[in-house]
């Protein structure tokens, strides 16, 4: 059996003979992003962490088990806690850090997520090499953000058609950009690893990974965030 994701609300895979798939194959109403990084002990836990406080606040703190916000590091350090640095930073957000431990990122993982987003290219290769047609729904972070931008909210479900359908045509709106909208630098689509480095480094990277994560909630949401 796959391990239990940290997601927002607890919810169990549902098996099927030939094996574990996302929620959307399986036809349960939910919707997985899936946040990479290296270590899973500084990066994909801010963003992780930082996607839910965000998701709780412009939702007025009610989020439910249909969004699954989780993460895992391509060499994960199994059972570690966050840097301490990075529970730092979620706490200059006001974001909780609490009840962290790292994982290393598992074929399950990839398998149950609807979207991945990793803090490099590399991490984005990585995943994708392991296949479970990832290719459609895993991206960078912030390729992901500047495809989002470039889609019309308009042309999005309504959110009362249910958040889960709207993440999931967003994700398809967003593959289906890729081609088009390509990043100015090659590294303008990385997130680099403070990993080490002293806790003004870890701020920036907090402040460049919540920049980045704005657009994206707010597309999921509808609901801009407040200044």
């Amino acid at each position: 059996m796959s391990p239990e994701g940290r997601g927002i609300a607890g919810e169990h895979l549902r098996a099927s003979p030939l094996g574990w798939y996302p929620g959307e194959v399986t036809g349960g109403n939910t919707f997985r992003i899936l946040h990479v990084s290296t270590g899973n002990v500084c990066r994909s836990p801010i963003t992780e962490r930082l996607t839910r406080h965000a998701l709780s606040h412009r939702l007025g703190g009610i989020v439910t088990g249909d969004l699954i916000v989780e993460s895992a590091g391509t060499w994960g350090h199994e059972g570690a806690p966050m840097e301490a640095n990075a529970a730092a930073v979620l706490a200059d957000f006001g974001a909780d850090a609490s009840g962290f431990t790292g994982r290393e990122l598992l074929d399950e993982h990839v398998i149950r997520a609807d979207l991945v987003l990793t803090a490099t290219r590399d991490h984005r290769a990585q995943v994708i090499s392991m296949g479970h047609s990832a290719g459609l729904r895993t991206f960078t972070l912030k390729e992901f953000t500047r495809l989002v931008r470039a889609i019309d909210p308009a042309t999005l479900p309504p959110l009362d058609d249910g958040m889960v359908e709207r993440a999931r045509a967003l994700v398809r709106a967003a593959a289906a950009l890729r081609g088009w909208l390509l990043a100015p630098t090659p590294d303008a689509d990385e997130v680099y690893d403070p990993y080490g480095a002293p806790i003004t480094f870890f701020r920036s990277i907090g402040d460049e990974i919540n920049q980045a994560l704005d657009p994206v909630v707010t597309a999921l949401t509808g609901v801009t965030a407040s200044r």
